[in-house]
């Protein structure tokens, strides 16, 4: 009997670090989508779908996502076994786990977080600030800013390694300096690679996936309920 088909359909932000741990020519197939589909649900949902619509033959697939502003809700896993981060973004798995992502979330609820993939995807207050002076000049632009970020009290840049905190630092203070109108502070974390490393022992075992993971059967569909703890 042939052994199911492990394939990998993830972030970029994940990529170096699936790479490094992923066991060599285990996975038969491995795919990065675009940082920037996060910031439309809508695309990411058809994106990941169409992955998983292409496979040739069932497979038992890691979505290297969390829900994503809902981006997961909705997909199908048709003929394959899908195994999901159960984590409401990219922030948990990159702090490490989902229980220090509580942590930080308790101790300050009121976090507008940065990472890598945000960063490259140009997701953050100061570009959605231009992008909304062009749009509607600066008095409307302001009010627009004013009622989305007055109530953050912290913007946190969190990278899994020194390197990616010193190469995104600059870029990261910068768009700290544009949110201390609304008095947010500035913070570094440095996460972890433990719930990457957690997230392909679970595509490969064959007991259960835990806690932290979702398991979508083959003919499941993924919901918004199945990330609720």
């Amino acid at each position: 009997m042939n052994q199911i088909p492990h394939v990998v359909i993830a972030c970029r932000v994940f990529q170096n670090l699936l790479e490094q741990h992923l066991p060599p020519n285990l996975a038969a197939q491995v795919t990065f989508l675009d940082y920037g589909l996060h910031s439309v649900p809508r695309k990411l949902k058809l994106a990941v779908q169409g992955e998983l619509d292409a496979l040739t033959e069932p497979s038992r697939v890691l979505l290297g996502y969390g829900l994503c502003g809902n981006g997961l809700k909705g997909v199908r896993a048709g003929v394959h076994t899908l195994v999901i981060p159960r984590a409401d973004d990219c922030i948990a798995v990159l702090l490490g786990s989902y229980q220090t992502y509580r942590e930080q979330f308790d101790a300050e609820p009121a976090t507008y977080w940065l990472s890598k993939g945000w960063l490259e995807s140009g997701s953050n207050p100061l570009i959605e600030y231009e992008q909304n002076l062009e749009k509607y000049g600066q008095e409307q632009a302001d009010w627009i800013m004013d009622v989305q970020y007055r109530h953050y009290k912290r913007l946190a840049l969190v990278a899994h390694t020194p390197e990616d905190l010193e190469a995104y630092r600059a870029q990261a203070q910068e768009v700290g300096q544009y949110c201390q109108q609304w008095g947010m502070r500035y913070e570094e974390i440095l996460g972890s690679d433990t719930y990457v490393k957690r997230m392909v022992s679970a595509l490969f075992s064959k007991d259960g996936v835990g806690d932290d993971f979702l398991l979508i059967p083959p003919g499941g569909e993924i919901q918004q309920s199945n990330f609720i703890r």
